[in-house]
């Protein structure tokens, strides 16, 4: 069962039930069919999609798309008409100021729903606080989000601001007649700016900003048509919200990432979210959806970024909106026709992977039931909008069906050869450290390009893997005060994340120049190129292969114990609906394992055993990676590298433990330093992968190893690129010659009937 810990509706979801961690829930393998959520239908669904970009002093760029991919899911998923969704956004005719929004709520939502309609709510932008006096709790703050025509009007030391208040939002989810409504905010009130190269979603306030007097009129005119008194909806607040669901994207002090994708911008949260129920197939609860949806955004936006969500008693339980939907789990759906050319919206393909998706991808074309009416080849996407992608049709079965709405499920990826790691360039590098770098940055974008498939990136312009930076004061002092292990020194030049994470193993001395500081890191980021390129393959939602993988703590004998984390191929499995897990992967926190936003951490020390199932019918060609929190790359399985090709096949219906001493293996995984998050990857092929185990004996000759895990270090890329060459080749060898589709020679083409790419994420931590 679900165990939630109240508490009050404080600063919107921000004062939630909970802070998610998978271990507060019992997420065993549930049905694979998307959601029933009431029994009865409903007469109406309208939804009320608010997202605001183009603030004065601290512009976003991603709330617009949020608007477009909550609209999309929507409409497709969710079965919402079109004439029902108003968007209030930069780009309409109504802009998102206070004004409209509080007009577009009323007249949209209040006055339109009636009891067993369905009211969605959704605000993407700027979050803020307000000092308020009568609230009932502690710290005496209301949260607010920010209009676009935001006021701000200085009273001496004071600050009054024409916000939209939490208890506002209070007021309007007890004015509305129907129970089922969900309001989700994209937004946080806490590191307002930029944090590396992404852009918190907030705005200062606090107890020395207040409330404007338009706002606490336009409350008082709410209490009155309700009938209530500022005392009644005090105490009202203390016992949670009126009704529906509120998910919030950030806890209270967390924050939420606006952030750049590859080809467009939008909420880290909102993307995981909607991209989550494009993909889901089980009947969930909210409560289940939420904390699957933390363990992308924690990963995602490098924020900590953990969304929470506070629930009217039992609807936790609700599957997401209120809404007995079952079409079926798509990556993208058709929004336009013109002859053979169709336009598309890619909101279902994974983060992490959508750069396959450039051109040449191969789509089967589906109606509500499944029934394939076709095949669609990605051309290209778009360039101001990558969530835009326009097609071809290579193949019509049904004609007279073809029309807008129609689903999209992957059958191919092609990766481009020009795939590139983003090196984004902080400015510390030029005015941070102890001292200036000679030259500014010429000498370091040129250092940097000297690196093949490396790029050079100005922050702010559009995605990076990673940034190049020096530790500053500043810096050094928010990890202390995080608890961070082993900071490297002021004035040392390293990797951080997109969002200032420290990668581990990255820094070195005091004062490096950064020239030497690149040269030093060259193998490294080679490694970090070749993981960025094998994750691309990563295809566990669309995978049409059987294949089932397993993270399992063992004893100090090798005794298994307790299922850690676990991973499958949901499209593949012949599982029964019971027996059946939503999305892809889930993790079974037992003993003593503890488990944070849905991340098994593992002690230093810790046995792990991985078991790799193959429900084929017939044999697979596999390679287990490991890539540790420093980003090195490590093969772990095949690892008998005098052996033949037939040490990296599992045969049909056989599970293979790795490490398994009953089959030769004379090593132990045991979790170890660098301290971070570590991922297992399980890539199963249909078609051998002889390039791939020749690079890999050859690597390990060189280094005197005739069995056991090999360090690929700087051989990352050439190993990885070997393996890429065999799922091509397997891919091009057995495409189906009979219809008009074709590869870009350079490309590398994946098929989901030929290839099982799966992710387990744990974190090593501290005994």
């Amino acid at each position: 069962m679900t165990i939630l810990k109240r508490r009050r509706f404080l600063e919107f979801a921000a004062s939630a039930l909970a802070t998610l961690g998978i271990s507060q829930l019992d997420i065993q393998r549930q049905g694979l069919r998307y959601g029933k959520i009431l029994a009865q239908s409903t007469s109406r669904k309208l939804a009320l999609l608010v997202g605001a970009n183009g603030y004065t002093n601290s512009p976003l760029k991603g709330c617009i798309n949020d608007t477009l991919l909550q609209r999309e899911l929507l409409i497709h998923r969710f079965g919402f008409n079109p004439n029902d969704i108003l968007l209030i956004t930069d780009d309409s005719s109504a802009k998102p100021t206070r004004a409209n929004i509080l007009q577009a709520f009323e007249k949209h939502l209040i006055e339109q729903a009636k009891p067993g309609d369905v009211v969605v709510f959704h605000f993407s932008g700027h979050g803020s606080q307000v000092f308020d006096p009568n609230s009932p709790f502690q710290n005496q703050l209301n949260s607010t989000f920010v209009p676009l025509d935001r006021k701000i009007s200085p009273q001496g030391e004071r600050f009054v601001v024409s916000d939209i208040m939490g208890e506002t939002l209070f007021l309007w989810m007890s004015a509305l007649e129907t129970e089922n409504v969900t309001a989700i905010l994209d937004s946080c009130h806490a590191g307002g700016g930029k944090r590396g190269n992404l852009t918190i979603r907030a705005i200062n306030g606090g107890k020395d900003t207040d409330p404007s007097p338009i706002e606490r009129e336009y409350q008082q005119q709410l209490m009155t048509k309700l009938g209530l008194t500022a005392e009644e909806v005090n105490r009202l607040r203390q016992q949670g919200i009126p009704r529906g669901v509120v998910i919030a994207s950030a806890a209270q002090k967390q924050l939420a990432a606006d952030m750049p994708f590859d080809g467009f911008y939008a909420g880290a949260f909102t993307y995981a979210l909607t991209q989550y129920l494009w993909q889901a197939t089980a009947d969930e609860g909210v409560s289940n959806i939420v904390a699957n949806v933390s363990r992308s955004t924690t990963k995602m936006s490098s924020t900590r970024q953990v969304p929470e969500f506070e629930a009217k008693a039992g609807n936790e339980r609700q599957p997401m909106y209120f809404l007995q939907k079952q079409t079926l789990p798509a990556e993208a759906v058709v929004t336009k026709i013109e002859g053979e050319q169709v336009e598309l919206w890619l909101g279902g393909i994974e983060p992490g992977t959508i750069a396959a998706f450039n051109k040449d991808a191969i789509f089967l074309l589906l109606d509500d039931q499944g029934q394939n009416l076709g095949i669609v080849q990605l051309q290209s996407r778009d360039s101001k909008n990558g969530l835009i992608g326009r097609g071809k049709l290579v193949e019509i079965r049904q004609p007279n069906l073809l029309k807008p709405g129609l689903l999209l499920q992957e059958q191919a990826r092609a990766i481009p050869d020009d795939i590139n790691l983003s090196i984004g360039l902080d400015q510390s590098l030029v005015s941070g450290g102890t001292r200036s770098i000679s030259g500014g940055m010429r000498g370091t974008i040129a250092a940097i390009s000297q690196i093949p498939r490396l790029e050079p990136t100005a922050l702010g312009q559009r995605e990076v893997h990673y940034i190049l930076g020096r530790m500053t004061p500043e810096r050094y002092q928010e990890l202390q005060a995080r608890g961070q292990p082993e900071i490297p020194a002021i004035g040392s030049v390293g990797l951080y994340s997109q969002g200032l994470d420290l990668i581990p193993g990255s820094f070195d001395a005091k004062d490096e120049r950064v020239i030497d500081a690149i040269e030093r890191l060259k193998a490294k980021l080679r490694s970090l190129l070749a993981a960025r390129l094998v994750k691309l393959t990563l295809n566990a939602d669309s995978s049409r292969m059987n294949v089932l993988a397993k993270m399992r703590v063992v004893d100090t004998t090798g005794k298994p114990l307790d299922v850690v984390a676990q991973e499958f191929t949901v499209r593949g499995n012949t599982l029964k609906k019971t027996e059946a897990v939503n999305p892809s992967s889930t993790f079974i926190p037992g003993g003593a394992v503890k488990v944070e936003n849905g991340i098994p951490l593992l002690p230093l020390g810790t046995r792990v055993q991985l078991e790799v199932e193959n429900q084929e019918v017939g044999d697979l060609y596999v390679t287990v990676l490991v890539i540790s929190p420093n980003g090195e790359m490590f093969v772990i399985f095949p690892n008998s590298w005098t052996a033949t090709e037939g040490a990296a096949i599992i045969e049909a219906g056989q599970t293979r433990k790795i490490p398994d001493a009953a089959r030769g293996d004379t090593f132990k995984f045991n979790v170890g330093r660098p301290l971070g998050t570590a991922e297992v990857l399980v890539i199963a092929s249909a078609t051998p992968i002889r390039e791939a185990l020749k690079t890999l004996q050859k690597i390990a000759e060189s280094r005197g190893q005739k069995s056991g895990p090999v360090a690929l270090e700087e051989d990352s890329a050439e190993a990885i690129d070997a393996l890429l060459g065999d799922l091509d080749q397997g891919t091009r060898t057995r495409s189906d010659r009979s219809l008009d589709v074709s590869y870009d020679a350079n490309a590398r083409a994946v098929n989901t009937a030929q290839l099982a790419a799966m992710s387990i994420t744990f974190r090593s931590v501290e005994g």
